[in-house]
């Protein structure tokens, strides 16, 4: 008896799907590419980066940008300041933000709606609008030159968008669940940290990852609010030391941004799981 032979399934892709991936592939190039160059010029001599026929490539790498960063006397104090402020912003923007999400999705009261109208409203304002009010705002507050400067408007820009990304992780969880928490003889603060905020932290994750970017890569408000004592700078105004107008240091500058930019990857790293299930949505009913 002759069993019919079978043969291997050859998957072809469909046209869409190619022309798809291909897109992505080069949206994913255009998109990596300033950050290869910018790793490129960090280690490339000062005579190529000055060159006027620049190569996507050097033969001879050098460490010479990286030791002038390394070399700068504050260079190490605005690395702690800049952890510091974006550590203080994630964790105290992440709780506040949990609290109030709790809060408008739970409990009924009056002026709700408007309250969260104002928060997708303050998320319209550009923040270059409200640096001269907030300038004037820490100098009355006597908060000027200090770290408290750049962490509280931080926190305040970061909320209203935690608010409403948060909103929807609390709604998704039944509230059969936390009925029957109560009736297991749980209080109202347990089921709130024991229960609620464990279902929620992917959401909290994904918007602490926008909230830490944010504030790690400030400029202007550490340039508008911290004027004369440089020891609350951060790490943004180092790239300054190594600006100059009529002899910039390129090979410094990007030395700089990369290593600025090394903990904005590793904190990524370390998230990108939860992110992806908070991006996605990681509670069901």
């Amino acid at each position: 008896m002759n069993l019919p032979l079978r043969l291997p399934r050859v998957r072809v892709r469909r046209p869409w799907r190619l022309a798809a991936e291909a897109s992505a592939l080069l949206v994913a190039v255009v998109v990596a590419f300033p950050l290869y160059w910018m790793v490129l010029s960090a280690f490339k001599p000062a005579g190529e980066i000055e060159s006027s026929r620049p190569r996507p490539w050097t033969l001879t790498p050098t460490l010479d940008s990286f030791r002038r960063v390394f070399g700068q006397q504050e260079f190490g104090r605005y690395f702690l300041n800049s952890l510091l402020v974006a550590g203080t912003v994630v964790v105290a923007s992440a709780l506040i933000a949990f609290l109030a999400a709790t809060a408008v999705t739970r409990f009924r009261f009056r002026f709700r709606t408007t309250l969260l109208i104002m928060f997708l409203v303050a998320q319209m304002v550009p923040v270059e609008a409200l640096n001269i009010p907030l300038f004037f705002l820490m100098r009355d507050f006597g908060q000027l030159n200090t770290l408290g400067s750049l962490i509280l408007p931080h926190i305040a820009f970061s909320l209203p968008f935690a608010i409403w990304m948060l909103r929807g992780f609390v709604k998704a969880v039944p509230e059969a669940l936390e009925e029957a928490a109560y009736i297991d003889g749980a209080s109202r603060t347990r089921f709130l940290w024991q229960i609620l905020f464990p279902l929620v932290f992917p959401g909290l994750v994904a918007t602490s990852v926008f909230s830490f970017i944010s504030t790690w890569n400030d400029f202007l408000f550490a340039k508008s609010f911290i004027i004369s004592d440089t020891s609350q700078s951060t790490l943004p105004m180092a790239l300054l030391v190594f600006y100059k107008p009529d002899d910039p240091d390129w090979g410094g500058v990007m030395a700089a941004s990369t290593v600025m930019t090394i903990p904005v990857l590793v904190f990524f790293v370390l998230v990108q799981r939860r992110l992806v299930s908070g991006l996605g949505g990681a509670v069901k009913d």
